[in-house]
């Protein structure tokens, strides 16, 4: 099992966390099923995108970026 450090907008995690308390899940469980539900629903790969990443990436708010002291 790999841990990592994931920066979320906290409306987006509002969003996960009201989720997983309606599906009875904890918040780990519930961002593991929505990205298991998410790739299996994308085609492995595809001619348009390199790396077979078809998916339309969504707006990134900011510049994605840390910000430098």
């Amino acid at each position: 099992m790999i841990k990592f450090t994931l920066r979320l907008p906290e409306d987006l995690h509002q969003r996960l966390t009201d989720q997983a308390a309606a599906d009875r899940r904890s918040l780990n469980s519930e961002i593991l099923h929505l990205l298991e539900v998410g790739l299996s629903a994308v085609p492995s790969a595809t001619p348009n995108r390199p790396h077979g990443d078809s998916a339309s990436p969504a707006p990134l708010r900011g510049s994605g970026h840390s910000p430098r002291p």
